[in-house]
């Protein structure tokens, strides 16, 4: 028996190579196309195969190598979709014939086509401390359960979108590609998330944590291996806008546009006390303002990992970078956009924020934090543009959901608890 035993002490871990880490993970998605992104935990060669849920006549494959290079991921895209259907798909290993994973996922609607849009809800929330005691300070865990994943799962949201501070970066791992990428494993590896990984779709966005050091901004040395981290082990439509890098981005959603930006890439130093002091940076806001002037969404969401509307100037609120974030706004009164709503994160706390414009347009910013870490009390900091009862202090998610006729759609935003009960709504009509 002994012997035995020892065999399996031994051989365990060899019998578990060769296998997928983590995911599989829906990421982005259009009328015809679909990304799927998974991690080995090794050099693999593997075939991906899709089909219509009902026709597997139809199948459709593709053969890929997850490298080291690249954290031994890789993004499969199912393309040439039919719109509003649904597929089936698996991951084999080339030389077998048994499936490592499968699932479905669906493509987008063309209901423009009959110009009736459908009802339907998205999930976001930011910052998740995973605690691993090796690498964690001293004293009670920064880091909370992870069953809030299991709550947001049960409002069976159409995606999630993350808003930042997703995961966080250690002293010892933002020093070294290595750190990093391993940093990024840990998260994305999590027994707890894998349901929540291959059950909605995902978007997301960075903020200090899951960038660099606290607080990092565009001096930050090892930026350019964080981005690639980044593109590695997420699923966005596009990374970076005007020959620029970055993380900046947009998607569709049926009648909603989204505005993914980059508030880290390009950021000035806090404490610089010379040149322009900036977050964005004017390439991203001008571009930002084109993108919306261009827009014919309903509704126009806006993602950035920092509060935007808040006018407490605290920590890293955009209000401390006074000048620039009064430029934002007057350029979104000027060109008349409406429709906007701010979705942002990093305060471990939850607030929305309501901003009327001497044109008669409202501004909304929907922080919503943490996710899975500790929750700070800052009620009394001095945002006079805080909604009455929107503060949160615990763990908690956000909803957006849509009904409604085109031209007069509602938009409701709920905040649950991480059991999924409800904290509070608020509703917003169409300009």
């Amino acid at each position: 028996m002994k012997y035995i035993l020892l065999a399996i002490f031994i051989l365990g871990p060899l019998l578990c190579l060769n296998q997928i880490i983590s995911g599989p993970m829906l990421g982005y998605k259009t009328m015809n196309e679909v990304a799927i992104w998974i991690q080995t935990d090794s050099e693999q060669q593997l075939t991906f195969l899709y089909h219509l849920k009902d026709d597997s006549s139809q199948t459709k494959s593709d053969d890929f190598i997850t490298r080291e290079e690249d954290g031994f991921t890789a993004h499969l895209v199912a393309k040439n979709l039919s719109p509003g259907k649904e597929y089936r798909y698996l991951i084999r290993k080339i030389d077998e014939e048994k499936p490592i994973v499968e699932g479905v996922f669906s493509s987008q609607l063309f209901w423009q086509k009959e110009g009736i849009p459908p009802n339907f809800s998205f999930a976001f929330g930011s910052c998740t401390y995973i605690n691993e005691r090796l690498f964690d300070r001293k004293g009670e865990p920064f880091g909370k359960e992870l069953n809030i994943f299991e709550s947001i799962l049960t409002k069976k949201p159409d995606f999630m979108l993350w808003l930042g501070d997703n995961l966080y970066l250690r002293r010892p791992d933002w020093t070294s590609r290595s750190g990093i990428y391993r940093r990024y494993t840990h998260f994305k590896s999590q027994v707890k998330l894998q349901n929540f990984w291959k059950s909605i779709h995902h978007y997301a966005i960075w903020d200090d944590h899951d960038f660099g050091p606290n607080d990092a901004d565009r001096s930050f040395i090892n930026k350019e291996i964080s981005l690639a981290a980044f593109k590695d082990f997420w699923a966005n439509p596009s990374y970076g806008i005007r020959g620029k890098p970055g993380i900046t981005s947009q998607f569709s959603y049926h009648d909603l546009d989204f505005f993914l930006l980059d508030n880290r890439y390009y950021r000035s130093p806090n404490e610089r006390e010379t040149g322009k002091r900036e977050i964005l940076g004017e390439t991203q806001i001008q571009w930002l303002i084109d993108a919306l002037s261009n827009s014919k969404a309903s509704f126009k969401i806006i993602a950035i990992g920092g509060q935007l509307l808040s006018d407490a100037k605290v920590y890293e609120n955009h209000a401390t970078y006074e000048k620039e974030r009064a430029l934002l706004i007057d350029l979104i009164e000027k060109e008349n956009l409406k429709n906007i709503v701010f979705l942002s994160g990093d305060r471990h706390k939850t607030e929305l924020s309501e901003m009327k414009l001497e044109n008669g347009n409202i501004l909304y910013d929907f922080t919503s934090s943490p996710l899975a870490s500790k929750a700070f009390d800052s009620n009394n900091e001095g945002n006079t543009l805080q909604v009455k009862g929107t503060h949160v202090a615990t763990q908690n998610f956000g909803t957006i959901s849509l009904k409604g006729d085109l031209m007069e759609r509602e938009m409701s935003l709920k905040t649950f608890d991480s059991n999924g009960k409800l904290i509070w709504e608020r509703k917003i009509e169409q300009q």
